[in-house]
């Protein structure tokens, strides 16, 4: 009676100590037989595995460093602090912006507008040799003294980002900005006079030879951001990385892994573009997003008129496209872009006031989330 009570114990605190442990598949003499399957049991990833980012324009004395922190949004996209005596390309002045954001918990993954790129590279101008090798320069230190891999730059010279709206009306009042090519057509030509598309793809082809290589023997990704308005040219000033043919044109000038491009989604959708589609199709050409929604007004492609709107509501499907992201396994930086001001709000940064900001990530957060856990990749 002893020994069988003994075993009865034994067998009695296996099963509860197995119980506790793993549930029923503790107690059964194979669990192995009782795995879940693959898709259910893949381990969940926070923000589907993305890098999400806030823009800081001005560094890491942002006023917006609390929200990011709060948020556990803790990637930063923005430029080199400006420091007496030091040009940006200086190893000291990457070193010190890369230590202040490690003070502040943050990690500073792409830099967005670089230094070393202006209108001698864009046009053709005298002395662009030296500011490609500035550009070059400005890679490499990035990359032996900081934590950026990802450098976005434009195709705009002299006009780059331009709206001919900062304080529309939107939903609920919300103030949103827009472009109407209407209201520039008829404007003066800049001191550059007329700018062919000839010349600006002659130019972009010298500045590819020139920084790919280079950006192939440290492992940085350059990332082409589309033209912003995607019109075919700004008081004289021709633009040509407005369609998406365009774009591919441009990934088989100098072929590389390295040379991609920033999925700036309103742009593209303003081209006619199904993002999910071209996101797919892109796959890892594409380094770094913006996430941010659109409607078009004109009714022609590219769009000549349209207005910038709230991540909810707009022309792209944006949880298809984060499922796109997710299917392709996109393991870059994103962050939301031009976001409308909400009410009590100074509209003094249109496009980057904080509460539509706070919005857009908490939406972002809720459809990698949904993608995450759905499960969109094949098993």
């Amino acid at each position: 009676m002893k020994d069988n009570r003994r075993d009865f114990i034994k067998k009695s605190t296996s099963l509860a100590a197995a119980l506790s442990l793993g549930g029923v598949y503790g107690a059964v003499a194979n669990p192995m037989e009782h795995t879940l399957d693959a898709k259910a049991a893949r381990a969940f990833e926070r923000d589907a595995g993305i890098k999400f980012a806030l823009a800081f324009w001005a560094g890491p004395t942002s006023p917006r460093v609390p929200f990011a922190q709060q948020m556990d949004v803790l990637h930063a996209v923005g430029g080199v602090q400006r420091i007496d005596g030091l040009k940006p390309w200086d190893p000291k002045a990457i070193a010190a912006t890369k230590q202040a954001w490690e003070k502040l918990g943050m990690k500073w993954t792409v830099v967005e507008g670089p230094p070393a790129l202006g209108e001698q590279t864009k046009l053709g101008l005298a002395g662009r040799d030296e500011e490609i090798s500035n550009f070059i320069t400005f890679m490499k230190n990035l990359k032996q003294h900081g934590d950026v891999d990802v450098i976005c730059y434009n195709w705009m010279p002299v006009i780059s980002w331009a709206r001919t709206e900062m304080a529309g009306q939107g939903r609920g009042g919300a103030l949103v900005t827009g472009f109407d090519n209407e209201k520039v057509k008829n404007k003066p030509l800049t001191k550059y006079g007329e700018v062919s598309k000839a010349e600006l793809w002659k130019n972009l082809e010298y500045f590819l030879k020139a920084v790919v290589p280079e950006a192939e023997k440290i492992g940085m990704n350059l990332s082409l951001h589309p033209d912003d308005p995607q019109v075919h040219s700004i008081q004289g000033i021709s633009r040509i990385m407005n369609t998406v043919e365009n774009f591919d044109r441009m990934l088989n000038l100098v072929p590389s892994k390295y040379s991609g491009l920033t999925m700036c989604q309103g742009n593209f959708a303003l081209m006619g573009a199904d993002i999910p589609k071209l996101i797919r199709r892109w796959g890892s050409k594409i380094n770094f997003v913006h996430f941010r929604n659109v409607q078009d007004q004109s009714g022609v492609l590219p769009s000549t008129k349209f207005t910038e709107v709230f991540h909810d509501e707009g022309q792209i499907d944006m949880y298809e496209a984060m499922k796109a992201y997710y299917d392709i396994g996109f393991k870059g930086t994103m962050r939301p872009d031009h976001v409308p001001t909400m009410f009590g709000e100074e509209n003094t940064s249109p496009g980057y006031m904080t509460l539509g900001t706070l919005f857009a990530i908490g939406y972002m957060r809720g459809l990698a989330e949904s993608v995450a856990k759905n499960g969109s990749r094949k098993a």
